[in-house]
């Protein structure tokens, strides 16, 4: 997050996490004075998917969840219903939910992510929890390096490890879709969220 929050430096960045010690070290980076590396568009909240939105709904251009694990995988793998109504309040009415899932056997997960077939699976289920499904392919190197996920990378997706890119909205279904162009969207400003009051 620290990348994209370098590379994007318009777009406002939030990075949540239950665990406050997996938000340590990035946040530690963050608070550094600009000149030293830290981005001023990045803040850090400890907070669990599931609790979300509260002050957020509605802001996000952009939900990104890369590789998780525990009760959040298990709740996207299942398309648990109350867990992605969270994610999708946060969005903006043209906001879009990106994720980055991979599974395995030693995962202890329900649902494996290896074929398009299992890929599709999930969509229609994202569908029937209400989302739309844009699209979903499988994931490359350069997905991981532009979610900058150096956990996907010790796992060593796409070589050694299958991953999933899916592109979801809000909204009535539009359909199954495949191999669609992921587009980005801009996040509001700073300067917005802290005249919001929302941070």
């Amino acid at each position: 997050m620290l990348r994209a929050a370098r590379r994007e430096p318009d777009a406002l960045f939030v990075g949540v996490d239950p665990d406050a010690a997996a938000l340590r070290e990035a946040s530690h980076a963050a608070a550094r004075a600009a000149r030293r590396g830290g981005p001023p568009n990045l803040l850090f909240l400890v907070e669990s998917a599931e609790a979300l939105p509260g002050p957020l709904a509605g802001r996000a251009d952009l939900v990104t969840i890369a590789l998780p694990w525990g009760s959040l995988l298990r709740g996207l793998l299942s398309a648990d219903v109350s867990l992605l109504h969270a994610v999708s309040a946060l969005l903006k009415p043209s906001g879009e939910i990106e994720l980055l899932l991979s599974t395995t056997p030693t995962d202890g997960a329900s649902v494996l992510l290896h074929t398009d077939e299992d890929a599709r699976a999930l969509a229609r289920a994202y569908e029937s929890a209400g989302l739309s499904v844009a699209g979903w392919r499988a994931a490359t190197s350069e997905d991981v390096a532009r979610l900058s996920s150096s956990w996907g990378r010790r796992l060593g997706i796409p070589e050694r490890r299958t991953a999933w890119i899916f592109q979801l909205g809000i909204g009535p279904a539009t359909g199954l879709g495949n191999e669609s162009a992921m587009s980005r969207v801009t996040a509001p400003t700073t300067e917005e969220v802290l005249e919001s009051g929302v941070w």
